[in-house]
């Protein structure tokens, strides 16, 4: 009997701390402290392994988004936190770090219930994720300087010019809800590091560990108003956000076409902005590869979190020569991926993150099958309780059917045969997309070729997805606008000022 039929898909039972903070009145984290809203109105939160209403959280108003913009306009404005030494901000943020790593095991489950990600993965990856991107810009609150400069149209014994490094100010940082804490602590730890002050809103799926943060925010001692998380739609509080005269910056995760409406609407008041939008990730396979080591890799690519990844590996091209050994070696893993209740300790994969994404890569799979496409594995969901589907290997494929050219966010690869090297780098690069990329070679100088042509932000050679705070994250083409993380992750927090004296 197949083992996919067999799974108890019975989400198991919470901790108390997690109990906890399912229970919590709903409210938001503004100025400090815990509020009201201003209306009345809650969202139902899901736990998408089960389907069921675990809790609420509130819809807020544009009075409350108003409140959050003010708090963080008067703590940057007073200088509360941008004035204070480097050093003291530096030891509070690497408080904030100390306590998510104390509090690990109840952050991982939040993220496992809320997410329906496995909770092991979000204990291995997401939480130590969230803590070292706190770390990481917690060391450079002290090394933000600027420049002397030797002037090159005047004398220099008569001018003396040097730059000045200064916080942009208040931030609206809005974060998806595939990595909700990692996401929620990449955006306020540069923002942090540079002086600024924030307002972030976590998806309105995904809103427990954003809110749990804000109780660690408080207790490791960051000033009131420097950080506000307020809970809400996108279209209505997000959007506030986003055109808020008192906002100087907007960084954004998420849709391309969400993007796309947010670039526009801080057209008016030129808000600095940071996009990190969506991909469709071409995986490229050559023919001298260990298909033993290389098909689980590329299984992971896609996979991992239910491919709900930005940078998921969804098309595959595998030289002809190892075409079938590749796809044959990823359909040998269905039993590993198989999806489980995020809390079930067997888990590697969970559920989707809810009903609305279940039926959009639901259907994305039927229009593929309309459209020619053969089903190699899965293709289906497994169970009526959660929101479960099944990893998913399309073959004949052609790159005129919307599951190769669109972003489909969910376990689902197209795999496609290539001959020459030319041929696959040029479809490789056929799409608006341009996030990532992946090569799988042994051979060293053929991988630096394809890196240079392909059009993607990051390009992973004999892995996936390896992600690190220290280094540059972003996108070419309609995948974004700037970079995240790295010292470039910092500059986007940061105003560079001239001063020119004449001596």
């Amino acid at each position: 009997m197949n083992e996919q039929t067999t799974i108890d898909r019975t989400q198991r039972e919470y901790s108390e701390a997690a109990k906890k903070a399912l229970g919590r009145s709903p409210q938001l984290y503004i100025n400090g402290e815990w509020v009201d809203s201003s209306g009345g109105e809650t969202i139902d939160v899901e736990d998408p392994s089960s389907g069921k209403v675990v809790s609420k959280i509130v819809e807020a108003s544009d009075k409350d988004v108003d409140r959050a913009v003010a708090a963080a306009r008067t703590a940057f404005d007073d200088g509360r936190w941008r004035n204070m030494p480097p050093v003291a901000r530096q030891k509070i943020m690497n408080r904030l770090a100390d306590l998510i790593e104390e509090h690990a095991d109840e952050l991982a489950e939040l993220e496992a219930i809320d997410v329906g990600k496995p909770k092991g993965m979000a204990g291995a990856i997401d939480v130590p994720g969230a803590a070292a991107h706190i770390r990481f810009c917690a060391g450079w609150a002290g090394k933000i300087n600027g420049e002397t400069i030797s002037p090159y149209t005047m004398p220099g014994d008569m001018m003396f010019a040097y730059t000045l490094k200064e916080p942009v100010g208040v931030c609206a940082q809005i974060v998806p809800w595939n990595f909700p804490l990692l996401m929620a602590c990449l955006k306020i730890a540069p923002a942090l590091a540079a002086g600024c002050t924030t307002i972030l809103k976590p998806a309105e799926q995904t809103s427990l560990t954003a809110l749990r943060l804000a109780d660690l925010i408080a207790e490791a001692g960051i000033p009131a108003g420097v950080v506000n998380i307020i809970t809400g739609y996108g279209h209505t509080a997000g959007d506030r956000m986003v055109k808020h005269p008192d906002v100087d910056k907007v960084a954004f995760t998420g849709s391309t076409e969400i993007g796309k409406l947010i670039n526009r609407n801080v057209t008016d008041t030129l808000k600095h902005i940071t996009l990190e939008l969506g991909g469709k990730s071409p995986v490229v396979v050559m023919p001298d590869v260990n298909v033993q080591e290389t098909a689980p890799g590329v299984s992971q690519a896609i996979f991992f979190n239910s491919g709900q990844v930005c940078v998921a590996g969804s098309r595959l091209y595998a030289h002809k020569s190892v075409f079938d050994d590749v796809v044959e070696g990823m359909a040998q893993t269905k039993d590993f991926w198989a999806p489980r209740p995020s809390l079930d300790p067997d888990a590697h994969m969970g559920p989707l993150v809810s009903k609305e994404q279940h039926e959009r890569v639901m259907g994305y799979i039927d229009a593929g099958k309309r459209d020619g496409a053969s089903v190699l594995m899965g293709g289906d969901a497994p169970s009526d309780d959660g929101y479960y589907v099944n990893p998913t290997i399309l073959t004949d494929v052609n790159p005129q059917m919307s599951v190769v050219r669109e972003e489909i966010f969910g376990p689902v690869v197209v795999a496609q045969r290539f001959e020459d090297l030319d041929e696959v780098v040029k479809d490789a690069n056929d799409t608006q997309y341009g996030l990532a990329a992946g090569v799988w070679t042994k051979d060293a100088s053929a991988a630096h070729r394809i890196a240079s042509k392909l059009q993607a932000g990051t390009v992973w050679v004999n892995c996936h997805a390896m992600i690190d705070t220290a280094i540059p994250f972003g996108g070419y083409k309609e995948s974004g606008v700037g970079r995240e993380q790295g010292r470039e992750g910092i500059e986007a927090y940061l105003e560079t000022k001239s001063v020119i004296m004449k001596l």
